[in-house]
């Protein structure tokens, strides 16, 4: 191969190259000079690296500009490293730049941390600097008060509205908004159900506000709470009376299977001793059998003589007399009457 053919196809190579340069000089020019203007302090072959790792130049360049302006320095490489791991870029940085314009300590791998764990953290700063109110408990669960008897046994019905701001140290890990609502609930129902009446809850509401917030119902929570304040009161059923009523109810049902149970035991007495009456006039009839045999026997061992025999039928026939004079209830109950 001559001279001119190699220089000819270096020549082309040179070209091919500078072709490849200019275009990604193209590709990444405008954003380039708008970090250079902005004195983000990322250069071209930053921008080419970010090509080649498939990571959006926009996001990174607006990110770190953003945080430049702001007065935080945060490198390249950790944006980077944020994005790869699927982190919201510039939501941190939103975050970082709220958090140091409110004097919050809040410091890149925390607010990342944050950020990667699922929880919005431009959020969270946000309710920091301006708390949020909620309401206990939360309507859209079904619920619009919370139901508690006191020891009078009056049902009170209360709605709270609870104050909190983010509590950013204990954000990652931390209990979020139904572990709140579920305390004050709690923390309502004991109140109320330790008051004596009814009437001490409704002319001092402030009283459940101050218990409920000496139990420290923000431990281990992502929130702090601020205030607890009793929106509305309201009575509701007189539960004691009803549970008294109830427990006469019972009570009677009770009764009346004891009484039930007492009659069925006088029935089947009563059906027994009739059952023994019964027997015993079987027995009386079957020894008024034996008479007639033993007189028979008298007669004939003669121990028994006519004029006995008369006599005795005498006797009989005065006393049957007697008891038809003295009416049917006597006969009844005249012993030795034999009819």
């Amino acid at each position: 191969m001559n001279t001119g053919a190699i220089t000819a196809f270096v020549l082309i190579i040179v070209i091919i190259v500078c072709i490849v340069i200019l275009i990604f000089i193209a590709r990444f020019l405008k954003v380039w000079v708008q970090a250079w203007a902005s004195k983000a302090d990322i250069t071209m072959a930053s921008l080419i690296g970010m090509w080649l790792r498939k990571v959006n130049t926009s996001i990174i360049v607006n990110s770190k500009i953003a945080a430049v302006k702001a007065g935080i320095f945060i490198s390249t490489e950790e944006l980077e490293s944020l994005y790869l791991a699927g982190g919201d870029v510039m939501n941190v940085i939103r975050a970082l730049i709220a958090a140091d314009k409110a004097n919050i300590i809040l410091n890149f791998k925390q607010a990342s941390g944050i950020d990667l764990a699922g929880r919005d953290i431009f959020g969270a700063v946000q309710t920091s600097v301006n708390p949020k109110v909620i309401d206990a408990p939360d309507p859209a669960k079904g619920r619009v008060t919370v139901d508690a008897v006191a020891m009078d046994g009056i049902q009170l019905k209360a709605k709270a509205r609870v104050t909190v701001r983010t509590n950013l140290d204990q954000l990652v890990g931390g209990a979020t908004e139904e572990t709140i609502i579920a305390r004050v609930g709690e923390g309502i129902v004991t109140t109320i159900g330790s008051a004596k009446t009814h009437k001490d809850v409704l002319e001092n509401p402030d009283s459940i506000s101050k218990k409920v917030l000496g139990k420290g119902l923000d431990s281990g929570t992502a929130f702090e709470i601020l205030s607890i304040d009793i929106a509305d009161i309201d009575v509701g059923e007189n539960i004691g009376a009803r549970l008294q009523a109830d427990q006469a109810e019972a009570d009677k049902r009770v009764a009346q299977a004891k009484a039930e149970e007492r009659r069925a035991m006088a029935v089947a007495a009563e059906q027994e001793m009739k059952a023994r009456v019964q027997e015993m006039r079987a027995k009386v009839v079957e020894a008024e059998a034996e008479v007639p045999k033993a007189m028979a026997e008298a007669f004939r061992s003669g121990n028994l003589g006519i004029m006995d025999y008369y006599k005795m039928k005498n006797i009989n026939a005065d006393t049957s007399m007697r008891n038809n004079i003295a009416g049917p209830e006597q006969t009844s109950g005249t012993p030795g009457h034999v009819k």
